[in-house]
């Protein structure tokens, strides 16, 4: 048996064996490492899912891009063959293809970027149907201050070295910033639901899922969950919070098929699979949050109890099943009447009524069920948000696309959280729909004044409003 020592010299003296790479060899590393660069750099560049590493993108595929270049040209300089010759072209050829689309990708996003923050009146027109996160307060100042958006999305990643005290400072001074410039407020959003999603604690106390009322007397459901929604209500109101993305409305759905549900985890965070338990914790839960002075926001129309596939990733769709359909949409209907809750719309499809779109951006979804007084419509006129355009269901078919297909379709509001760098694109692409006729401007503007009147003093709830008149005929929820 070898002794320590003896192993210890033997691992020392070890070598590798070299690999036996020739130049062909060589050729291939690179064209298999110039190749997948030219994928990354047209498909994924500044993509939402890569944006960890997004401060050493362009240097990482520029570097790449330059020294196949370098080795390309000596290759084809030392070629002593037309094969090799050949290939050393091709190769520069790739190469050079992977800078100028790199460099062009970056460009483009250099200038709509700079577009948007030179602003004018049709930019802030448009700009304040955005909801954005951010990387930095320094970072959304200059949207704020200038009326570029309409509002900001905070979470984790805002809470760096931050405490309840200095957030609530920061929020107070972009909404100072917006009173100077005769501005209105920010809509100033947060995803604290309770249990899993939780995202601004444990700055702020976590509190458990509303699901975890049901374990609780019957008798008194209500109470304990109007309590529940004003206390967060009191801790979000106190850091500057003035609407919450929460209560989650969709059915508890048991099913034994599994899928794959890697982030919205809706199992986790419903209340429960009876529509009218739900609608009574959630509309109780939203007058809680309303006494302390924050905006309910019912999510996720038109459902995602039932969907097989998770938006973050995937496009999904819903089945035309009129019990089911019943079912799903009566806690929406009962909580926004309720409370005056906003609502979020989902990237979900809805086949029987819009098979080309999702909810979010369907004006079939929108207006005809929705927003219409008569008919199969709800009458609902309430703030719309969408859910998160950064989701794979929609962004992957551009993000500017389905900005513009959001406003056209009569959605108040667009969120673009994950990844803040995509509201620039976004908002350049619905800027310049709007200003070509393809956004249509009364949608839009019945839009803007629903914005509008939500920040109006003493605003009535839309259950107690419905079917007041407003200016130019409209029916809104407030005047």
């Amino acid at each position: 048996m070898l002794t320590l020592r003896e192993m210890a010299r033997r691992l020392c003296d070890w070598t590798p064996p070299r690999l036996p790479l020739n130049g062909w060899h060589r050729a291939l590393i690179w064209w298999i490492a110039l190749a997948f660069m030219n994928v990354m750099a047209w498909r994924y560049y500044k993509h939402p899912l890569y944006q960890s590493w997004r401060s050493f993108e362009l240097p990482v595929m520029l570097a790449v891009a330059f020294l196949g270049i370098w080795s390309a040209w000596n290759a084809r300089k030392l070629a002593a063959s037309p094969k090799r010759k050949l290939e050393s072209g091709l190769r520069l050829v790739l190469g050079v293809m992977l800078a100028v689309l790199v460099l062009g990708q970056e460009g483009v996003f250099r200038w709509q970027q700079s577009q948007v923050l030179r602003g004018g009146a049709a930019l802030s027109r448009i700009g304040q149907h955005f909801v954005v996160g951010f990387r930095d307060f320094k970072d959304v100042k200059p949207l704020a201050e200038r009326g570029l958006i309409g509002g900001i999305y905070i979470t984790r990643r805002n809470l760096k070295n931050e405490t309840a005290a200095s957030l609530k400072e920061r929020v107070a001074e972009l909404q100072r910033l917006r009173a100077q410039a005769g501005l209105r407020p920010l809509f100033v959003m947060a995803d604290q639901e309770g249990g899993k999603v939780s995202h601004l604690s444990p700055l702020l106390p976590r509190m458990p899922p509303l699901s975890s009322l049901l374990d609780g007397d019957m008798e008194n459901l209500e109470a304990r969950a109007h309590a529940y929604g004003e206390a967060q209500g009191r801790s979000l109101a106190e850091i500057g919070i003035n609407m919450n993305l929460a209560p989650v409305v969709d059915l508890k759905i048991e099913s034994a098929e599994q899928w794959d549900d890697r982030l919205s985890l809706i199992g986790q965070r419903t209340i429960a699979g009876d529509p009218w338990i739900v609608a009574r914790v959630a509309s109780a839960y939203g007058k809680g949050l309303l006494a302390s002075g924050v905006q309910p926001t019912v999510k996720h129309f038109p459902g995602l109890g039932r969907v097989k596939a998770d938006t973050h990733f995937a496009k999904a769709a819903l089945a035309s099943d009129p019990v089911e359909q019943a079912a799903d949409w009566l806690p929406f209907r009962e909580v926004t009447a309720q409370t005056g809750a906003a609502m979020m719309l989902s990237h979900v499809r809805l086949p029987a009524i819009d098979p080309d779109k999702p909810a979010s951006l369907s004006r079939i979804v929108v207006q005809d069920v929705l927003r219409k007084a008569d008919g199969f419509g709800w009458n609902y006129q309430g703030l719309l948000i969408t859910d998160d355009l950064n989701m794979g269901a929609v962004y992957e078919d551009g993000i500017g696309r389905a900005a513009a297909s959001a406003l056209d379709a009569g959605v108040d509001l667009i969120l673009v959280s994950y990844d803040p760098d995509q509201y620039y694109p976004a908002l350049y692409a619905a800027w310049k729909a709007w200003k070509r006729g393809s956004v249509n401007a009364v949608r839009e503007g019945g839009s803007t004044q629903r914005i509008s009147w939500h920040w109006k003093p003493g605003r009535l709830p839309v259950s107690l409003a419905l079917a007041m008149p407003c200016p130019h005929g409209e029916t809104c929820h407030e005047k």
